[in-house]
């Protein structure tokens, strides 16, 4: 193989994993192009700005001076590609998969596939993707056969990005490879052979786009478990939480997992259901897991917005006219990530209720809320004059000690605070 310095990777997507991804490329020596239809993106890129947490301005501004790093809305800075990867979203529509995305990369890619390319699909999507609809479209406009000796090399990797996880990165977290013959293996293998520490080929496509399905179902369903059961021991006065951490004394045979408001972030919310999909299509079966879980999380925030309602009138106060501070509006703390987040929702149902909503995020610069809500800081008068404190997501960013001592009632749904005032999911 080449060495890094003289081959030209190209990243299709500029986002919570595209970046990063490209970041890495670029460290190892790779001559990075990094693509995305979106001008605007591109242009805050160009100048250095980055909006994916796990990389800051100091680590892209260093890349983009060096000319190891080139972001580029132009489909011509495509040509002449050693490797190519796709990392753009797979969203649900109305329940279906919308793989629309995917196949706009896969097209422009195609017109610039040489013999011995590689191109590497890495969103997360239903299993067959990369043999049904990717490998088509390469060699429709590409006029190249996908696989053996005189082809391109074709392959699939799951993203494991966890936003805001210091320990389990994109280096150090294991890499699952894929591709749809030997050849193309050994090529995806020895790419990310060369940015991240260790690889896990496995025998398909299929099997490896079907494990990264199977991971995000499992914290799906287990997640559903816990918040169900959440519901029901508050209903019967058992703190569900004790009762979790005793579980985990056990030293084999359970595997913690705890309530929240609901799920959210690309993965939980959307990928169990591509899943869900591909088996109702094809097999004509239902999965009943998936189901059950999509209906428990998805109706959590209804759940917190009634212990809201209940925690107020248990104060003699209606929602209507009541104050209401929420605090957090990602999905997940200490990260700026708001896609899918249960804190929208619970922000809208509140509203309607006639409740007076603020909310705070350190993270958050963008986040897709009514423009009802009033966005403001973690503040000691803030916190004073709410009704109701209701903690969304537990930043380490925020002030707890001034939370418990200002705050007139709080209801935490991420059990990070205790006190007289405080009651929990």
């Amino acid at each position: 193989m080449p060495p890094e310095s003289s081959r030209k990777v190209v990243i299709v997507g500029q986002g919570y994993v595209g970046l990063p991804l490209a970041m890495r490329a670029a460290e190892v020596g790779y001559r990075v192009v990094g693509y995305d239809s979106d001008a605007g993106r591109v242009k805050r890129l160009a100048a250095g700005q980055s909006f994916v947490e796990d990389v800051p301005a100091a680590v892209l501004q260093p890349m983009l001076a060096s000319g190891a790093y080139q972001p580029s809305a132009d489909a011509d800075s495509l040509t002449g590609f050693d490797v190519a990867v796709i990392t753009v979203p797979t969203p649900l529509r109305e329940g279906v998969p919308d793989l629309s995305y995917i196949e706009s990369a896969t097209r422009t890619l195609g017109r610039y596939v040489q013999p011995g390319a590689t191109v590497i699909l890495e969103s997360t999507t239903y299993p067959g993707t990369t043999e049904e609809l990717v490998g088509p479209l390469l060699e429709e406009a590409s006029g190249l056969a996908a696989g053996g000796t005189e082809g391109f090399c074709l392959g699939y990797s799951p993203e494991r990005i966890d936003p805001g996880n210091a320990e389990w990165t994109l280096i150090t977290t294991p890499k699952v490879v894929s591709g749809i013959d030997e050849r193309s293996l050994a090529a995806v293998q020895a790419f990310y052979e060369s940015v991240v520490q260790t690889v896990v080929p496995v025998g398909g496509t299929r099997v490896a786009e079907l494990t990264k399905l199977l991971e995000n179902t499992f914290r799906h369903v287990n997640i559903a478990l816990v918040n169900e059961l959440a519901m029901f021991a508050a209903d019967l006065g058992i703190d569900v939480w004790e009762a979790i951490d005793a579980a985990s004394s056990k030293p084999f045979g359970f595997m913690p997992f705890r309530p929240g408001p609901g799920v959210g972030g690309h993965c939980l919310p959307i990928d169990p259901s591509y899943l869900s999909w591909r088996v109702k299509r094809t097999l004509g079966q239902s999965f009943r897991f998936v189901e059950l879980a999509n209906d428990v999380n998805d109706h959590m925030p209804d759940y917190v917005v009634r212990r809201v309602v209940v925690a107020l009138n248990r104060r003699q106060q209606a929602v209507n006219g009541s104050r209401v501070l929420l605090l957090g509006l990602a999905y997940k703390r200490n990260t700026g990530d708001a896609r899918e987040s249960p804190a929208m929702v619970v922000a809208e149902r509140l509203l309607a209720l006639g409740a007076d909503v603020r909310a705070a995020d350190p993270h958050v610069v963008e986040a897709h809320v009514s423009e009802q809500v009033v966005r403001v800081d973690c503040t000691a008068d803030e916190v004073a004059a709410a009704d109701l404190v209701l903690l969304v997501t537990d930043h380490d960013g925020f002030d707890y000690d001034m939370v418990l001592r200002e705050a007139q009632a709080v209801l935490d749904t991420r059990h990070r605070l205790s006190g007289e005032r405080v009651e929990h999911l």
